[in-house]
């Protein structure tokens, strides 16, 4: 049976270092690795588009990481439950083109008992910047 620690119910403690597991793993900029932290059907909303599964997650981050070069993210706490976790959270990337653009949002968590996330739903959205207004 597959298990990523911590597991719920979360303590303000745990809460802080899944987030910080989930940022280590996006950084990392590595699908596999990433969708490891969800469940098999893990079921996603980001942005308008919906993602069902670990294929489907490999499939979106790959995607996204072809066009989103030099990715840099921060997550932060916001509040937590049991089983539930919110975070804000605001990345950093260039495009193709050379532009920069920073991206924010709030994401939305959902944990089964072996600390999978089970539900992911994230609001984003992005501001073009200077390359010199960069903070990440």
């Amino acid at each position: 049976m597959e298990q990523k620690l911590p597991l719920p119910p979360f303590s303000y403690e745990t809460a802080i270092e899944k987030i910080q597991l989930a940022e280590d793993a996006w950084n990392s900029q590595d699908p596999e690795r990433v969708s490891k932290a969800y469940t098999i059907d893990s079921e996603w909303r980001n942005r308008n588009q919906f993602v069902n599964g670990r294929e489907e997650i490999v499939q979106f981050l790959t995607q996204k990481w072809k066009k989103e070069k030099n990715y840099k993210l921060k997550k932060e706490y916001w509040a937590h439950t049991e089983n539930r976790i919110a975070v804000r959270f605001e990345y950093e990337y260039q495009d193709l083109e050379g532009n920069w653009f920073r991206a924010y949002g709030n994401e939305n968590w959902e944990f089964d008992a072996n600390g999978l996330m089970q539900k992911r739903f994230a609001s984003i959205n992005d501001l073009s910047i200077k390359e010199e207004e960069r903070k990440l």
